[in-house]
């Protein structure tokens, strides 16, 4: 059966999938055929000539060098949506944090001295230096309206406020997920120049990093609370630092500390705890796990981030699932090649994403290394897989 290394701690749920399926999963092992794994670095990780596949239990994928994996046909699954309940509290606890004044009311609080009655005498005449604003009625805007984003925008509506959402790239399936009150902006400066509250969930991409420009908070609405549970390179701590002296912002809030910003009265940090919750560890994990399993065992793939979504119902036929380029003619040379092995095709489906494609087919004979080694030197292939055997391309 499958071999799995581990090179984090997973939750135990999402292990159990894999052993009771009869894995051996271990976080020391040669010759993987899986790779679970949630912050590991793998940018200087020698990739083993076993591996096939790599799930992360976690969305973002920077920790994993996506066109090295991708040249040797490697799958790369993510978890989207397992942690996004986690972090949607955790942005709607940094939302009051910050417009009730609550850092600065408990760190008042903690520095008080005396009997109740002393307590009582400072509490009463201080506290008017920590009232605070309501999210109701406040207008919300949301910066990318994936998994996260979506949760977020209809928790703003949920609570009165009103909601505008900016994404150029929204998917039909998430467009569905969204509240029909939440209002759709044209740009980034509608956002931050007509919202009170403004949080971000967009990846970290190249046309993403430092997203928030000097520019763009200049234009923002007086009293801005902006709120970064996205990825530490969304939003630059200097570019921050200047909009906090400025009164750009009333408040910045964030997941990811930084040392030009730390004891910034205005600026609450968190160390990184979005997805910090036992159910989204064990949601992830579950996820990460079935991903993994579906894809050794049947060639399935769901939300992998280097290869498209592709599922076939099983047929008679023996299985065979082929990374490759993106290229024509690739699907006649298979074709050929297995008919000229003596074989039959039963069914096929082919997808491709960007510069990679997938194929999976049933033949109605047991591949042998002839079709194997036949299939693999196809210029353009990348990994040819049968159960329990895969082979890499040059």
């Amino acid at each position: 059966m499958f071999r799995i290394l581990t090179m984090n701690k997973i939750a135990r749920s999402g292990l159990d999938i894999l052993v009771e399926a009869g894995y051996t999963v271990d976080e020391h092992m040669e010759r993987p055929d899986g790779l679970l794994l949630r912050s590991a670095n793998l940018h200087h990780w020698r990739i083993p000539p076993s591996l096939q596949a790599i799930a992360r239990a976690g969305a973002g994928v920077n920790n994993i060098p996506l066109d090295i994996m991708s040249g040797h046909g490697i799958a790369i699954f993510n978890t989207p949506g397992a942690n996004a309940n986690a972090v949607k509290e955790l942005v709607l606890a940094g939302m009051l944090l910050a417009i009730r004044r609550l850092p600065q009311a408990l760190e008042f609080v903690a520095g008080l001295k005396g009997d109740d009655h002393a307590l009582h005498e400072q509490v009463e005449a201080q506290k008017k230096h920590f009232v605070g604003r309501e999210l109701a009625g406040k207008v919300l805007g949301v910066i990318g309206l994936g998994a996260i984003g979506i949760q977020v925008a209809n928790a703003g509506i949920a609570l009165g406020m009103r909601v505008i959402g900016y994404d150029s790239a929204i998917t039909v399936e998430r467009a569905w997920m969204l509240s029909s009150e939440v209002s759709k902006a044209s740009s980034l400066q509608a956002v931050l120049g007509n919202s009170d509250v403004v949080s971000i969930h967009v990846p970290l991409l190249p046309e993403t990093k430092n997203m928030i420009t000097p520019a763009l908070l200049a234009e923002a609405r007086q009293g801005l609370i902006l709120l970064n549970f996205s990825r530490e390179g969304i939003v630059s701590p200097e570019v921050v630092l200047e909009a906090l002296h400025k009164h750009q912002l009333d408040t910045y809030v964030t997941d990811f500390p930084a040392a030009v910003l730390h004891g910034q009265p205005r600026v609450i940090a968190l160390p990184h705890l979005g997805a910090s919750t036992v159910e989204a560890e064990e949601n992830c994990a579950v996820m990460a796990a079935s991903q993994l399993r579906d894809y050794l065992e049947q060639g399935t793939i769901r939300h992998s981030v280097n290869l498209p979504d592709c599922a076939m119902e099983c047929s008679t036929g023996h299985r065979i699932a082929i990374v490759h380029g993106n290229v024509p003619n690739m699907l006649g040379q298979i074709s050929t090649h297995v008919a000229q092995w003596g074989g039959n095709i039963v069914d096929m489906i082919n997808r491709s994403k960007e510069q990679l494609a997938y194929t999976l087919l049933d033949v109605d004979q047991q591949p042998d290394d002839v079709l194997v080694q036949t299939l693999i030197h196809i210029d353009g292939v990348r990994m040819v897989r049968l159960p329990g055997r895969a082979v890499h391309g040059d």
